[in-house]
């Protein structure tokens, strides 16, 4: 049992290093995280939860905001893949050994966030489901699934109560965009959206940051660029590939941010199109959108929508060089949004830049709050309180 913790908001440092993971922000950066949504969680109850794919950058990220939010941990149980089983893991002060994921260990698991990978999810989401777990999915392997609601808390909420044990997350790119997005929808009505993404490399795992790094090194060595993980030299330049090509030349990334987008908003037709480009940045995406709405826009009532929506915070003052950058927004909660303009080109249009961290909104932090959303809301219990009754 880990040590009783209240639920309130809270500040913390983190820091970093010259040589960094994937899991750490590119600069000491104060973050306030803020915890809104489980101010009514049951206080009293603890879950045991588990993390599948515990070792890599999402699920690193998830341990240090289950404690860092204060969820009632009563147990957990660390997954990985068999190579990994036996290392040992620091959580609220104590070692959490690692277990190997397979079939069988999750009889006495109460939600279980998983961030392995689609064909993990495949795998072991329905041996979870079977055993009475709440599987909340990092991957894209159900977002499109009719009979797995795809979930962003702040947009549609009301999604968690069709779930039949399993809830996905969206693409990361899909949730930056879509706190910006969401807040004009409801003051406009969103007719169609254009974006371009700048995607940092922690999107593509540590690797991808390590050979970012490395890359850099040898450039100020003299040396001659590598690269393995990416198809293409990563620093001083920028990559408009991200996921594979499909046959119409866009890429599974961009076809993502498209279908996604329209089942989370709830408009099906919604016409997108997007240009998906990896950046030398380490953590937190970045989109510039330009989008069409049904009735007449403003840039005062624009900016008013935004600053009124809980998943965005406003940067928006062209007077004094401020707006928001991923620098700024990693280890952040919320999006930040500026950049606000009419658009010269579009009826009723506006373009804006939104930044947010991939890591955090884009992975782990929205999939802890809709486990957070669930307990306030009654419809995630203990195992253990659902025998004795």
């Amino acid at each position: 049992m880990f040590p009783a913790r209240m639920n309130w908001s809270v500040e913390a440092w983190i820091r970093t290093r010259r040589t960094r993971s994937a899991g750490l922000m590119p600069r000491a950066e104060r973050v306030l995280l803020n915890d809104s949504q489980y101010e009514s969680m049951d206080k009293t109850a603890s879950f045991t939860v588990g993390i599948v794919g515990a070792t890599g950058a999402v699920g690193q990220e998830l341990l240090r905001l289950l404690e860092a939010r204060r969820f009632p941990v009563g147990s957990l149980r660390l997954f990985a893949s068999a190579r990994s089983a036996g290392r040992k893991v620091l959580f609220a002060g104590q070692g959490v050994s690692v277990e190997e994921a397979r079939p069988g260990v999750f009889a006495q698991v109460d939600v279980a966030f998983f961030a392995a990978g689609g064909p993990v999810t495949r795998a072991l989401a329905p041996d979870a489901v079977k055993a009475g777990c709440l599987v909340i999915d990092k991957s894209s392997a159900l977002r499109l699934d009719p009979d797995v609601p795809l979930v962003i808390p702040e947009i549609n909420p009301e999604a968690i109560r069709s779930h039949k044990g399993i809830i996905a997350c969206p693409n990361c790119s899909t949730a930056v965009a879509l706190m910006g997005l969401w807040p004009l929808h409801r003051r406009f009505g969103l007719k169609r959206y254009i974006a371009a993404t700048y995607q940092s490399v922690s999107g593509a795992g540590a690797e991808a940051v390590q050979e970012l790094e490395a890359q850099v090194l040898a450039h100020t060595r003299g040396a001659v660029l590598q690269h393995k993980v990416l198809p293409h030299q990563i620093a001083f330049n920028v990559l408009p590939q991200v996921d594979s090509f499909g046959p119409n030349g866009y890429t599974g990334e961009e076809t993502k941010m498209m279908h996604e987008s329209r089942k989370i908003t709830g408009l099906l037709e919604l016409p997108v199109s997007v240009t998906c480009v990896r950046v030398p940045v380490v953590r937190a995406h970045s989109v510039a959108i330009h989008a069409e709405f049904e009735r007449p826009v403003s840039v005062e009532a624009a900016r008013e929508a935004v600053a009124a929506f809980s998943g965005a915070e406003l940067v928006d003052d062209p007077s004094r060089e401020e707006y928001p950058t991923p620098l700024d927004f990693s280890g952040k909660a919320k999006c930040g949004v500026g950049r606000i303009r009419l658009d010269t080109a579009l009826s009723n249009g506006l373009a804006f830049w939104v930044s947010g961290d991939n890591l955090w909104k884009g992975a782990a932090l929205n999939a802890l709050q809709i486990a957070e959303l669930m307990i306030r809301d009654g419809l995630l219990r203990p195992k253990a309180a659902l025998a004795a009754v």
